[in-house]
């Protein structure tokens, strides 16, 4: 290994363990999805090994991502993430795509586990490298996720990125600009229902994370969730107000409801069939 990459890998893990102590400090909980991917990303680059002239080669064909996600909402959240455009497998391809050989080979299996395990590097996820003589046997399948019915989203009051939108995702953020980064200017989490960033409007009510909708597979239905938000979040349905309190559970969305995001509106229905 050559000195150059010995002081990359060195610069890599000491800047893990900063993050992971800021982290701790700060008692921020654990990273979104969005996050966590790119942390794995950056693990399997780590593995790159220096050849001669220059070049990199990666030594691995077989790649096992294990995530921390001890319930059935985790799992569908992460999997919302890893398998949308560009999905993990494009991002690791494309990451090590200055390295010699068959990338296209590579095998990346990806499961979830309850908790962390001893000898992981991290809280999160943990990856495992393989290099075998012979194709490996495909996994069986993991049992697919229930399809959430379509939710329209109409903007009712403010200007988000789009007028309309639909999804058919376990989770839907809500929010003030796509992207929301820290201090460090990492990213921390994607708003799919984005409020352009203008000040003096009734976007600048809206939270950067203000709300999010999550589609609970044991009851069938979607529920809002406020995120802290600083304007608070509530639902207008048949002319009476109510409230969505931080850090609860959440309300049952129904077909028609208009959800208040400070001074932001949006309508919202359900179902392939809703109306305009």
């Amino acid at each position: 290994m050559s000195l150059l990459h010995k002081v990359r890998r060195f610069e890599a893990d000491l800047t893990r363990a900063v993050e992971r102590r800021a982290r701790d400090w700060a008692k921020s909980g654990a990273r979104e999805p969005l996050e966590i991917a790119q942390a794995i990303v950056d693990t399997v680059a780590e593995r790159l090994e220096p050849a001669a002239r220059g070049r990199y080669v990666f030594p691995y064909n077989r790649l096992h991502v294990s995530i921390v996600a001890a319930s059935r909402d985790d799992r569908a959240r992460f999997a919302a993430v890893l398998d949308s455009e560009p999905t993990l497998r494009d991002r690791i391809l494309a990451r090590v795509g200055d390295a010699d050989g068959d990338k296209t080979g590579i095998q990346i299996v990806v499961s979830y586990v309850p908790r962390q395990s001893p000898g992981w590097r991290t809280l999160e996820y943990h990856v495992d490298f393989a290099r075998v003589a012979t194709a490996p046997v495909a996994p069986a399948p993991a049992p697919a996720l229930e399809k959430s019915p379509d939710l329209h989203i109409a903007i009712v009051n403010g200007t988000a990125e789009r007028p309309t939108y639909v999804f058919s995702l376990p989770r839907v953020n809500l929010g003030r600009c796509a992207e929301v980064r820290d201090s460090l200017s990492r990213l921390v989490r994607t708003n799919h229902v984005a409020f352009v960033d203008v000040t003096g409007t009734a976007n600048h009510s809206v939270s950067r994370r203000h709300a999010h909708i999550e589609y609970v597979e044991s009851t069938r239905d979607y529920r809002l969730r406020d995120d802290r938000s600083a304007q608070g979040t509530s639902i207008v349905r048949n002319g009476r107000m109510l409230s969505v309190p931080a850090g609860s559970r959440g309300v049952r969305l129904e077909s028609g409801d208009e959800v208040v995001l400070g001074e932001a509106r949006a309508r919202v229905r359900i179902g392939e069939l809703a109306g305009p």
